[in-house]
Formats: C-alpha cells, structure tokens, sequence
C-alpha cells in the first residue's frame, strides 16, 4: 500500500502544486483536499489518510486548531500532521509542534524536503531539517520559556540520541553515527519521551534547543 495524503490550503493553486510534487512519487497518492480548516478536519476523519499536509493559515478554523483536533492531546486515534509554513510564522508553529504535529516544512522547501516529510511522517518519524531547525527554533527559544521543573537526567547515549534528533537526523542515520542498531534508537527516542513528557521527535527537538543542547548559530 502507498502513503495516503490530504492537503488542506485555502489556495487552490498551492494544493494543485503541491498535489503534482505528491503524486508524481510512485508511493504517495493525494486522496482529499480541503480548503479551510473545518473542512481539512472533517475529511480527514472520514478518509483516515496516512498523512495530513496542513496549511498554517486557513480560513474558519487554522493550521493549530486542526493540528489539536486531528493529533493532539486527547485525540483517540491520532492522525499524523505535517505542517507547511513561511518562516516568519515561528510562533505559529510553535503552537503546532506542540498541538500534535508530526513535522513542518517551508513552503519555499523544495520538492524534496516535502516529499521527505511526508515518508518521515508515515514512518513515525518527523522531519526536523537542519536548514530550519537552526533558523527556526533560534527564534522559538527566543519567545519561549522552558519546560518548568527539571526533568530526569539522560544518559549520556540519550543525549547523544536528542543531540542528532534536533540536528534532523533520521532514525537511520542515529544508528550509523553512533554505531548501534536501529531497534536501539527506537528504544532511546522512546526512553527519552518518557522522562521528558514529550510525544514525538519534534517536541524532543525543541526541548533540545531550549535547554541548550545545541548552538543555534
């Protein structure tokens, strides 16, 4: 079976491109499209795709809202959400990352990047790029406060694990740079959402920037 998409964005001439960048992977199949946010969440219940590709910015209801109600905390069934933004709406994102989503890309990204973030998203992964991560969560640490209280300490193999995390490594590359084996990434990237309360890679991302396990610069 392919991966299967929804797109919701209130333009239709972004759906369409990003619709001819999807399907002209062999594997991923653009099953829905919605155009405000009411609409993305409904349709995305009824279809159940693998993937959610979700606008920021959307009439009626936006990208933050539909993330909570699609993936966030509470949500039975969670779906997996992608959000796409500009990199002037760092907050806004932010507030998506910590609503459930899977992952975000630029819309300026490339093909690429958003054909990645899809196969990262149905893979239980998330994609954190570097090209973002080092422009993007500079600016999140600088409007958001850390996590309060003191979370347990990791091992020294956890850190190393949320170190690559944050630089946007796959589960993959983790396990080729510290030369262990995949099944023991899993276990850490696990180990470490249950001493921090995190929920996905993404949160374990941010948590790294804000407590200073990487330089943004």
């Amino acid at each position: 079976m392919g991966i299967t998409v929804l797109l919701a964005d209130d333009q239709a001439m972004i759906r369409r491109g990003l619709r001819l960048i999807l399907e002209d992977q062999p594997d991923i199949t653009v099953i829905g499209e919605a155009a405000d946010g009411l609409e993305a969440v409904a349709l995305a219940r009824r279809l159940r795709p693998d993937v959610c590709l979700v606008d920021i910015r959307m009439p009626r209801v936006d990208g933050i809202q539909v993330t909570r109600a699609l993936a966030g905390p509470g949500v039975v069934d969670p779906l997996r959400v992608v959000v796409v933004t500009t990199f002037d709406l760092d907050e806004y994102v932010y507030g998506a990352l910590h609503g459930g989503a899977a992952g975000f890309v630029l819309k300026d990204a490339g093909p690429g990047l958003l054909v990645e973030a899809v196969r990262a998203a149905h893979a239980g992964d998330a994609l954190v790029s570097p090209s973002i991560t080092v422009r993007l969560l500079r600016h999140l640490t600088a409007i958001t406060t850390s996590r309060s209280g003191v979370p347990r300490a990791l091992s020294d193999r956890e850190t190393e694990v949320a170190r690559a995390v944050a630089r946007g490594r796959t589960n993959q590359e983790i396990a080729a740079e510290l030369f262990i084996s995949l099944s023991t990434v899993k276990s850490h990237v696990a180990g470490i959402q249950h001493k921090l309360g995190l929920r996905n890679r993404v949160e374990i991302a941010v948590w790294a920037w804000e407590n200073g396990l990487l330089r943004a610069t």
